[in-house]
């Protein structure tokens, strides 16, 4: 049932019809063609395809920047997801944590100095797939400030230009498992619960 009521594409289709044809043109010893014109058949161009295939070589996964450990690279772990932190002073120590965002704007990274003009990512949806919550030290709280909260949003980095730039922050470019060297173990672990490796 499922091969008839399937549907072929337009590729096959087009094979199934020469195939006919050629049939036709056997039984009947009748040959239509036009002198001088030449016919590319489906067959042709899958026997193409396959040439191109068997000559096609695959690009190393392992960069450069792999083989150095630079982790400031992009281009690096080309089959794993990278995560994004900053240096960020924070009180009076400079940690490393996931990059933030200022709230409902789309992508800042060329405000804060950390690549060029021409970086395009795409933010997966309007909610936050992780939240982390936090308290302020004792001497700056106050009664209507107690914490914070900070949202965090999947994106995908499209296009960049972030080797010209000249970054005013240390930044990295992680794995999840890399992320027990930087991070606070505190802070790992509740970051942890929705980061995804996939």
């Amino acid at each position: 049932i499922e091969l008839e009521k399937s549907h072929y594409s337009d590729h096959e289709m087009r094979k199934l019809e020469e195939e006919e044809l050629l049939w036709r043109r056997k039984e009947s010893a009748y040959d239509d063609e036009v002198p001088g014109k030449r016919i590319i058949m489906a067959q042709d161009l899958e026997d193409k395809w396959e040439q191109k295939l068997l000559r096609f070589k695959a690009a190393p996964r392992v960069t450069d920047a792999d083989k150095s450990n630079n982790r400031t690279s992009l281009n690096r772990k080309l089959d794993r997801n990278l995560m994004f932190l900053v240096k960020q002073k924070i009180g009076n120590q400079e940690l490393y944590c996931c990059f933030v965002f200022l709230p409902l704007v789309f992508f800042l990274l060329h405000c804060w100095g950390l690549a060029g003009d021409h970086v395009e990512a795409k933010v997966l949806g309007n909610a936050p797939y992780g939240i982390y919550k936090y308290k302020f030290p004792r001497a700056i709280r106050t009664e209507d400030n107690v914490g914070a909260k900070v949202f965090f949003f999947k994106a995908f980095l499209q296009s960049s230009d972030l080797s010209p730039a000249e970054p005013k922050e240390d930044h990295l470019w992680v794995t999840k498992d890399e992320l027990g060297d930087y991070l606070k173990p505190e802070y790992l672990k509740k970051v942890n619960r929705f980061l995804l490796d996939l």
